[in-house]
């Protein structure tokens, strides 16, 4: 196996497991409501089943890990993403898509949480910090892939674009097959006790931080193509811009770490994440949505670099303990707001309240990560 095979499996990994299966599914919702496969309502719906699956993986990652050994966890994981894709091509309504996009989700928690520990296991120490650049890049990367391949394909017809995002999921679980070394699971921890200092902060700054990011992440198409009505082109155009800044955000967000130190550079995350969600709320004109647009992005996937490594500063040894946590939390308050935001968009018509609800989030991260 070439040195660079494990590397390049874990990027597969992030790629489909969170790039495609999570971030294709932002610019298919507007054109899944206008071709009445689903309301906007069960469509948001269907994006908050998506966390919970996601919750539940990342949750019991280390548990299948340890059942079916990590090369096989992980190679049944991006099958399985690549088989959701192809089931979501026909119209069966909610109760049809529920399903399979709660197993989409698992997948990817499961793939999210134990690449990394693979292919770091193999990689010399040299090259550790290049294989977690490179992961996190496939986060950003997907989302750039979901927001060139989904509009291409949408005169089409939606089943043509789930079916494209299906074999794409396919070639690149092919790519990663051989690709994935054969290491230990990881053992069975016990979480660390959290009180209220740093440690304990930074948890509960992640946690709303990913509550802040979710009115981008699971709305940010479908508020410019039909609340803005500027149509699915657009929305698409704004996703990648979105995706090209998630992609570059850990690369940002580690040279800010090394100028500033890691505390400081986490509080300056929060900060950029708040401007970037409480824009919308002040302006809709094309460089504020830009800006907003671009913070979100390398927000979304920056604090995930900074809150790792922060982790690590303030935990040490225990600081996988620490990560889990922060992981499931993270994941737990966004389905939480996944669920809440689908219902106040049904409630009130309008994308604005659910950025309302990410600034008051972002806002409180801000306060907590202060170093």
């Amino acid at each position: 196996m070439s040195r660079f095979g494990p590397i390049v499996a874990g990027l597969c990994a992030t790629l489909v497991g969170v790039g495609l299966q999570r971030f294709a599914y932002a610019p298919l919702l507007p054109a899944m409501v206008q071709a009445n496969w689903l309301s906007a309502g069960a469509a948001g719906t269907l994006g908050a089943a998506n966390f919970m699956g996601y919750l539940a993986g990342a949750a019991l990652a280390p548990t299948i890990g340890r059942a079916l050994g990590m090369r096989r966890a992980l190679r049944t994981a991006i099958v399985l993403a690549a088989g959701c894709f192809a089931l979501c091509a026909w119209r069966g309504g909610l109760g049809w898509f529920v399903p399979w996009r709660t197993l989409a989700g698992i997948a990817g928690g499961v793939l999210m949480v134990l690449a990394g520990p693979a292919v770091q296991g193999v990689v010399a120490p040299a090259s550790r910090g290049l294989a977690a650049g490179v992961m996190f890049a496939g986060v950003g990367l997907g989302i750039a892939a979901s927001a060139t391949i989904v509009p291409a394909l949408l005169p089409v017809g939606l089943p043509a674009a789930w079916l494209t995002l299906a074999a794409v999921a396919s070639a690149l679980a092919v790519l990663s097959w051989p690709r994935w070394p054969d290491v230990a699971p990881p053992p069975r921890l016990r979480l660390p006790r959290l009180r209220g200092g740093p440690t304990g902060r930074l948890v509960a700054a992640y946690a709303l931080g990913g509550v802040a990011a979710t009115p981008h992440m699971a709305w940010l198409p479908d508020f410019i193509a039909r609340g803005l009505g500027q149509g699915t082109g657009a929305g698409s155009a704004y996703w990648l811009l979105y995706g090209v800044a998630a992609a570059c955000g850990p690369a940002l967000a580690g040279r800010i770490a090394d100028r500033i130190g890691v505390a400081r550079a986490y509080f300056a995350g929060t900060v950029a994440q708040a401007v970037g969600v409480g824009l919308p709320l002040v302006s809709q004109h094309m460089p504020a949505l830009v800006l907003s647009t671009a913070l979100g992005g390398s927000t979304t996937v920056g604090l995930t670099a900074l809150a790792l490594t922060r982790a690590l500063e303030l935990a040490g040894a225990a600081s996988p303990g620490i990560w889990r946590i922060s992981t499931v939390g993270w994941a737990a308050a966004q389905t939480i707001t996944g669920f809440i935001l689908a219902w106040l968009y049904t409630a009130s018509g309008s994308h604005l309240p659910l950025f309302g609800v990410g600034l008051v989030a972002a806002l409180a991260a801000v306060l907590l990560a202060r170093p």
